[in-house]
């Protein structure tokens, strides 16, 4: 590299750099590995490096922190990398771990400005019962649990910031996973200015062994990371669900061992009695179990409680990825799963057909939307307008049973939209209300193109 061109502030619009991009005006030369990018008129520093990369200046980064290892390191490593200040945003969507304990973790960190929320009746009610009402489900299989928190965490990142005054938003994603692009395209569309930052994908803390090194370095508790004592698996989990992925599930045909499902019996283990339910519906949600009303968050949660039981909910996928790999993935739904199933039950009674299969043919590409990252697109939002306007009639009570990993529908009425008229469909005398004459006329005219088409043969 010409010593001419060693460190310098640039002026660039857009650019690429060691695969970083750089937006905005004002940029600051660090060191990194890898060739200086061919083409900047720099004015020179003092430095005796010979590599560097383009690294923006910011002045406050919103953090998305767990308060664990990983988003720890990267609560050190932010404030290293660009001397700036960090505010910390932790979100409690269920996940079933206290969450104060990052509040206290980030103040041990010199933290001034402190988020920690709880936002599990947001995330249900905007977000799990909207996703709910489409019957959503990817690629056969799964019930979308991570991706769907996503959302919720991209747009209070990206408040915190406005409210703040933080030029920037981070978070602990991956370069290799879903993630990233969940947050940043939720990012993007909720404030076009935006800067994201993704460590991930800039530093060179590449293994595991890396990161324990600079947390000792850095005075960041390992706590029982080290020790062997937590999961092997990377785990996720929200009010949803929980998820498993890595170790020695990234063999494919490696069977899980059985502890490692945390919120679900085995099925054989569970209880030899069946449990009933009554589901009460209203527009499409859930308000009732067994006539206890609730808020979409308790319905949830007590659904978990009494699925897991009975050992429902637990998924062993193999899914594509939107970065172009396949992922292993392991899930464990129970409230999901049965408030899926119910859904369809209710629908089944009170949606017109056409209707029903109408949604029957967009839920994939409405699953692929928020699989993918663009719950705030407007295809998404439009798709969404039309799937809540189909709910209107949703409305009555189903009754289920739970055994052994199964659900069962035993019932499903409606007194005010079911559109089951049991004097047409009687198998028995209907004193002329559905006329079998009708159907001849009718099954010539669908026949006359097959009629057609056979004499062509």
């Amino acid at each position: 590299m010409d010593p001419q061109t060693r460190g310098s502030r640039l002026t660039v619009d857009e650019d690429l750099v060691h695969g970083c991009a750089v937006v905005g005006n004002d940029v600051l030369v660090a060191r990194l590995s890898g060739p200086f990018h061919k083409g900047y008129n720099c004015a020179p520093f003092q430095s005796s490096a010979d590599r560097w990369i383009v690294t923006t200046q910011y002045k406050k980064v919103v953090l998305a922190y767990s308060g664990g290892l990983d988003t720890s390191i990267i609560l050190k490593w932010l404030q290293e990398q660009y001397r700036c200040e960090v505010v910390t945003f932790t979100a409690d969507i269920g996940q079933g771990e206290e969450v104060e304990p990052a509040r206290a973790k980030a103040q041990a960190m010199g933290i001034k400005e402190i988020y920690v929320e709880d936002l599990t009746e947001e995330f249900v009610r905007d977000f799990v019962y909207p996703m709910l009402r489409a019957n959503t489900i990817y690629e056969g299989e799964y019930l979308l649990g991570t991706s769907i928190a996503r959302p919720l965490i991209a747009k209070r990142l990206v408040e915190i910031a406005r409210e703040t005054g933080a030029d920037a938003v981070a978070h602990g994603a991956t370069g290799k996973g879903n993630d990233q692009v969940r947050f940043e395209l939720g990012a993007y569309a909720l404030n076009p200015g935006i800067k994201v930052i993704a460590p991930w994908r800039i530093w060179d803390l590449t293994s595991r062994e890396k990161l324990m090194q600079y947390a000792e370095q850095h005075g960041i508790p390992i706590e029982a990371k080290r020790k062997g004592a937590a999961s092997p698996y990377s785990m996720d989990a929200n009010l949803l669900h929980i998820s498993y992925e890595g170790g020695e599930l990234e063999d494919p045909w490696f069977e899980p061992d059985p502890t490692m499902w945390r919120w679900t019996v085995a099925p054989k283990q569970a209880p030899d009695k069946a449990e009933t339910l009554e589901l009460e519906f209203s527009k499409g949600d859930v308000i009732a179990i067994n006539g206890e009303s609730m808020t979409p968050a308790k319905v949830l949660r007590a659904l978990n409680t009494i699925g897991g039981r009975h050992g429902i909910g637990r998924a062993d996928i193999v899914e594509n990825r939107y970065v172009g790999m396949k992922s292993r993935g392991c899930y464990e739904t129970p409230g999901g799963t049965i408030l899926h199933k119910a859904h369809r039950a209710m629908e089944s009674l009170t949606l017109d057909r056409e209707l029903a299969h109408l949604k029957d043919d967009l839920m994939p590409r409405y699953a692929s939307l928020i699989y993918n990252g663009y719950w705030w697109s407007p295809e998404r939002k439009a798709m969404q307008t039309l799937i809540d306007e189909t709910q209107h009639h949703v409305n009555g009570v189903v009754r289920l049973k739970l055994y052994k990993g199964n659900i069962s529908i035993t019932g499903r009425r409606s007194e005010t939209d079911s559109l089951f008229d049991t004097s047409i469909a009687t198998f028995e005398e209907d004193a002329g209300a559905y006329n079998q004459k009708d159907a001849e006329g009718f099954i010539r005219l669908l026949a006359l193109r097959l009629r057609i088409h056979g004499k062509r043969k």
